[in-house]
């Protein structure tokens, strides 16, 4: 369980920007932070993790995987597809190279916009809003339970043309978005309100692979107030309902367009197994 920018952790709904970090009690971006070897995590962050590797040993090679595949698909949008607006909802602490990075290192005219509800990364929103001069970027601070208040802000409109493609990013978010909530209906409408042509850039957790290490992973999470839901292949799938998975299809992220990983040069992907990634991975085009 590796995502952040979901509804409050122990309710519904986005935290406002002056909320407190809450050091004394674990979220999940800090704890991504941590397995992906950054600095902005506190105690409580760690000794959560800390639990959940004691589980699933390979939790940070799955995060580190899923980042990687990320990369990819951002590149593979950008270089292949033609893709130049991005939205990445669940966008965590900044870990370089960002989204905006590798989207403007192939066409730095690229627009993205970056969303979170978690104080901590609003903190470091100047950080990461460092564009190319050419390109734009902007952060909103919002939550994937309201997908019509983020598509109406104005700092993402400002930014992005919804009338033209888009490449909607939700990576490692929606394992933190339980079934009442309404997944599926959140994805529709953020989908819904895309041009023609746009991408669905999406992973997930999942049981398949190692279900004893996820399921008590999961119970790590849920002691510490974090809500979710680990899905198997089918369950994830039902994400892309009426969109095109291109090539070659919903995969685990380390064999995803494995072909492009020899250009990810800062990061190792080396030989995985699936129960330490345990994570689905896909692309998906609005027709």
């Amino acid at each position: 369980m590796t995502a952040q920018g979901v509804a409050s952790q122990t309710g519904s709904g986005p935290e406002p920007p002056n909320t407190p970090l809450n050091q004394g009690r674990p979220h999940s971006a800090r704890m991504y932070d941590y397995f992906l070897g950054g600095k902005d995590n506190y105690v409580a962050d760690r000794e959560a993790a800390a639990k959940v590797l004691t589980l699933w040993p390979g939790v940070m090679i799955a995060a580190r995987t899923n980042r990687a595949w990320m990369h990819r698909a951002i590149r593979f949008l950008a270089d292949e597809r033609g893709i130049r607006q991005f939205l990445d909802i669940g966008t965590g602490i900044p870990t370089r190279p960002n989204l905006h990075e590798v989207a403007q290192g192939i066409a730095p005219e690229s627009r993205v916009v970056y969303v979170d509800n978690d104080p901590i990364v609003l903190a470091h929103a100047q950080a990461l809003l460092k564009s190319h001069p050419e390109g734009r970027t902007a952060y909103v601070h919002g939550d994937i339970t309201e997908p019509e208040a983020i598509l109406a802000s104005p700092d993402l409109t400002e930014v992005l043309d919804l009338s033209q493609p888009v490449a909607l990013s939700l990576v490692s978010l929606l394992h933190f978005v339980p079934d009442e909530w309404g997944p599926y209906d959140l994805v529709q409408r953020l989908v819904d309100a895309l041009a023609p042509g746009s991408f669905l850039v999406l992973s997930h957790i999942t049981p398949d692979f190692d279900p004893e290490a996820t399921q008590k992973t999961v119970q790590v999470y849920h002691s510490g107030g974090i809500q979710g839901k680990i899905r198997t292949r089918d369950e994830v799938e039902r994400f892309f309902t009426g969109l095109e998975l291109v090539e070659p299809g919903l995969e685990v992220p380390h064999r995803w367009r494995a072909d492009l990983a020899e250009r990810d040069s800062h990061v190792e992907t080396g030989d995985v197994t699936d129960a330490e990634v345990s994570f689905w991975a896909g692309v998906a085009q609005k027709s």
